[in-house]
């Protein structure tokens, strides 16, 4: 991967029930963006979305920020493999034989169902929280995240460019926490705008309520892709 990719919008379907995230598919699919399945998908209707993104033909990130023991995160990760899921993810936090062991198994069934296996990405440190550590601490769990084998990592924006230039532009970084310019900051600490994210270099960006919340979710959501295409990584 080049230093002159694009960054690729990822919408977060953070919705209560799997009807209104099917609606937000409906509404979004033609565009060129991912859908995030997250914990609140997962736990409340995870069978009924998985199979409506495939049936749709759209591209997934399952953050299911996996956290356990090895055995138990492999044998997750394992079921989270199918060909329309681009990434899935898990906590650095778990530490390197975890990871390990995901990443492991993440390409062995992607191996069994000959196709390309997902990209496995390790969340640093959450946007929802804030210390003059958070940089140190992304290094040092990205490190940990990529001798396991990790394809990337999760991280907030304020981190891409430090993270690329220490790893390499080859490292994913995938960035939540990213509101556009007047965007209520939510839970959110660490946040940034699409244009900063894809600025930075992120190669994943995540938003969530700025479009979900929109009135027309189509024109937030396109809106947001038009700030990322203007702007060129730094």
């Amino acid at each position: 991967m080049g230093s002159d990719r694009l960054s690729q919008l990822v919408v977060a379907l953070d919705v209560p029930s799997a009807q209104e995230a099917e609606t937000v598919v409906d509404e979004l699919y033609d565009l060129d963006a991912l859908f995030k399945i997250g914990l609140e998908a997962l736990f409340g209707y995870a069978e009924r979305i998985l199979s409506y993104c495939e049936a749709r033909d759209v591209r997934c990130v399952i953050d299911a920020k996996l956290h356990d023991i090895p055995r138990t995160a492999a044998a997750a990760a394992r079921q989270l493999v199918h060909p329309f899921v681009r990434a899935v993810t898990l906590h650095a936090s778990g530490g390197s034989e975890m990871m390990r062991a995901a990443v492991e198994s993440v390409r062995e069934r992607a191996a069994e169902l000959e196709m390309r296996a997902p990209h496995v990405l390790a969340v640093t440190v959450l946007t929802s929280t804030a210390s003059p550590q958070s940089a140190q601490n992304v290094l040092r769990l990205t490190t940990d995240a990529r001798e396991a084998g990790c394809d990337g990592i999760v991280c907030s924006v304020h981190e891409v460019r430090e993270v690329k230039a220490f790893f390499g532009d080859d490292l994913i970084v995938m960035t939540p926490g990213v509101r556009p310019e007047g965007s209520d900051r939510g839970d959110q600490r660490r946040v940034a705008t699409p244009a900063e994210a894809a600025a930075a270099g992120a190669d994943y960006v995540v938003v969530g309520r700025p479009v979900l919340s929109a009135i027309d979710r189509r024109a937030a959501a396109a809106a947001v892709l038009r700030e990322m295409a203007a702007t060129s990584p730094a």
